[in-house]
C-alpha cells in the first residue's frame, strides 16, 4: 500500500497543531478566573436587553404559528 497519497494531509495537520500550541500558549497569560466574578458577568449579560427579544408592531400581537418543518404554499383561491 502506497502511503504517499496521504502527504496531502501533512499541511493541515501541521497548521492545526501550530494553532493548538498557540492557543495553549496565549491562554496561559489570562490566568485563573474567579467563579464569583464570572457569575456576576454572566448575570449582567443575561439581564441586558437584547435587540432580538423585543418584537414591535403587528407581529407582536399576532400569535405565532407552530412550524411543522414543511413549506406550504398558500392557495391561489382558484
Amino acid at each position: 500500500m502506497d502511503l504517499g497519497i496521504l502527504w496531502w494531509l501533512a499541511p493541515p495537520v501541521v497548521v492545526t497543531l501550530a494553532a493548538i500550541a498557540w492557543v495553549v500558549w496565549a491562554g496561559e497569560e489570562r490566568g485563573p478566573v474567579d467563579p464569583e466574578v464570572a457569575a456576576e458577568r454572566m448575570a449582567r449579560a443575561l439581564r441586558k436587553e437584547h435587540p432580538g427579544q423585543k418584537v414591535q408592531g403587528p407581529a407582536a400581537t399576532r400569535p405565532r404559528d407552530r412550524s411543522t418543518g414543511i413549506a406550504v404554499r398558500p392557495s391561489r383561491g382558484e
